[in-house]
This record gives C-alpha cells, structure tokens and sequence, in this order.
C-alpha cells in the first residue's frame, strides 16, 4: 500500500503541474499539427509517397506520418519531463523525494509513469484534433495503441531520465535536449521509410534502422494500423530497460553522477 501511495502522489503531482502549464499542452499539439496539416503536403509532392509500395495501405501520407507525430509528442514530452528533475534537484525536492525509504528504483519509475501518463494524454488529444480534420485511423488501431504509446513512452522517458542524472545544471539541458531530440526525430522513420531512406544513403538508412526511435515508430505506427509488430516491441522494451539501469545508476549516489556533484 505505502508502494502505491507513493506512485498515486507522484502521478497527481505530475499531473496538477502539467495542468497549471497550459502553454505546455499547447505547444505539444501545435508542433506535431504543423507537420501534419502544412509540411504534409510538400513532403508528399517531394517523396512521392502518396500509394507506394510497400505502404498501399496508407491512404494519405499524413496518415502515414501520424504515428511519427505520436512519437514526436513522446520524445518532447520525455525530455521535458526530465527537465523538471533537473530544476526539482536543483531545488532540492528531488534529494527529499530519493532519501525516502522505498526503494529508489520504484521511485523512479513513479515518475516516468506518471510522465509517460501525460504523454499519452497528449497523443490522445492530438489523436483527436487529427480525427477532427478528416485524418482517422482504425478504430481497432486506437485501442492497440495504448500499450504501444505506454511501452514507447516509457521508453523515451528513460532517456530523458539517464540524461538528467548526467546533467548538472539547468541552462545545459536545453543544448542536450536539442542535441538528443532533432537527430532521433530526423533520423528515423517518423517522416519517411527507410526504403526511402536508401535511395538517398546507405549510411544513413542503417544509422535510422538502429535508432531507437524508429522502433518506437514503427510500434506505434502497427498499432495504430491495428498490426502487430514483435520486433519493434522486442527493442523497444529492451532498449526501455538499458535507459533505465543507466538512470538508476545515474541517480545512485555511491556509484553514479549524483556523487560527482556533490
């Protein structure tokens, strides 16, 4: 029970912040909106990607996209997210939270639930926006992607939590955040396949086949499409586990950053 309180407590502190920072949702659905409703169009004209194979089942490429927005809103919520550790460590709230006698893992994995719960609030209602304007996905899709946008979204906070162990000041985490988010995004499948890809560079098709993200992508983009991908899933949970052991190392203060910025 004392387990549970803890993670009912995290998750409501989460969520009364995120809804005090109204600007914050706002800008997460304006974001991914953009691409979808004006860079859509030219980047369809541009990668000829209107019923090519092998995605005939993607009637428009903004459907083919929104799965790749869906992540977007994943990473830029994760790293945010992170963020707000960083500024609670410097305040001090984060020493308080970790000097309480659960266990630390579980603590730390109270916030990236509750911050891959607000993720999954915004893909929701960008969903919701994007089925507002005529782009709908199946139904079934909707449904399958709940777990999809949970394993996803816990995947891309963890790595927003091993880099706030490793960060010691705020202003650096916004040069990281930059350093982190536009490559992953860019060099993945969210915008264009990796067949694609290679008509332009080997190089870089393999560089977006390893990414991370892609995975995530691709997971989010079958369960929105109602299909299975094992695969995607199989990485993204394991990838998901190696981002959290190098933030329960991060933040353990005998062997981590944590004792190095003291």
């Amino acid at each position: 029970m004392t387990w549970l309180i803890a993670l009912n407590a995290i998750t409501r502190r989460e969520l009364f912040r995120f809804l005090r920072q109204r600007g914050r949702l706002i800008a997460a659905l304006v974001r991914p909106l953009d691409w979808l409703l004006v860079f859509a169009a030219g980047f369809r004209a541009a990668l000829g990607l209107s019923i090519t194979p092998p995605y005939q089942t993607y009637i428009t490429y903004q459907t083919y996209i929104v799965p790749g927005l869906c992540g977007m809103i994943l990473l830029f919520n994760g790293m945010q997210s992170s963020l707000s550790l960083v500024y609670d460590r410097e305040m001090g709230s984060m020493r308080l939270l970790l000097t309480s006698p659960l266990p630390r893992w579980w603590l730390l994995f109270c916030k990236l639930l509750a911050g891959s719960v607000i993720s999954i609030l915004q893909v929701a209602t960008f969903l919701a926006v994007a089925a507002a304007f005529g782009i709908r996905m199946p139904w079934q899709g909707y449904l399958a992607s709940l777990p999809a946008l949970l394993v996803a979204g816990l995947m891309l906070g963890a790595l927003g939590l091993a880099l706030s162990s490793l960060i010691r000041q705020l202003e650096n985490f916004a040069g990281v955040m930059n350093f982190v988010i536009f490559p992953m995004f860019f060099l993945s499948t969210a915008l264009y396949p990796l067949w694609k890809m290679a008509e332009s560079s080997r190089l870089l098709r393999d560089i977006c086949a390893v990414n991370p993200f892609t995975h995530a992508v691709e997971l989010i983009r079958f369960a929105l499409n109602a299909r299975w991908n094992g695969a995607a899933l199989f990485w993204t949970i394991v990838v998901a586990a190696l981002f959290m052991l190098l933030a329960l190392w991060g933040y353990d203060p005998a062997r981590g950053m944590m004792r190095r910025k003291r």
